[in-house]
């Protein structure tokens, strides 16, 4: 559980692939509605995208959640998993999470901790990704 800090504001991001039978973003928002609110942060906005997530560029809403950090709307993005944030291998992924803090804004996967940049396995968990998304370079 992150700490708790009332002043926060997080932006939810949830994405359902095309391809995926029975997924449901509402479902996704349910539980990250939760999580924020056990956390004491206010939502600013939801984003939701329904495609398969292989191209960012693509992805209105997804455009629509970086423009909206470049501006401090927010100061986290909680996702369901980081395979809904993208699917466009690590480099790239890590890519985005990267450019988010370039804005201040931290990256959270509710299901995975270890997918978290803040917390003590944040910057391993950022030094272990830019390892990783230099290998496939």
């Amino acid at each position: 559980m992150p700490p708790r800090v009332s002043h926060h504001r997080a932006a939810l991001h949830a994405r359902v692939s095309t391809k995926d039978k029975g997924q449901d973003t509402a479902n996704q928002l349910v539980q990250l509605r939760r999580f924020c609110e056990a956390s004491g942060w206010t939502i600013a906005t939801e984003y939701v995208d329904r495609s398969t997530g292989k191209r960012s560029d693509d992805r209105e809403q997804f455009q629509a959640m970086l423009t909206a950090a470049s501006r401090r709307e927010f100061d986290f993005l909680v996702t369901w998993a980081i395979d809904r944030l993208s699917r466009e291998g690590v480099a790239k992924t890590f890519e985005h999470i990267k450019t988010l803090r370039s804005y201040e804004t931290e990256y959270i996967s509710f299901s995975e901790p270890h997918f978290r940049t803040i917390g003590p396995a944040g910057e391993l968990m950022i030094a272990i990704a830019a390892w990783i998304a230099e290998q496939e370079h």
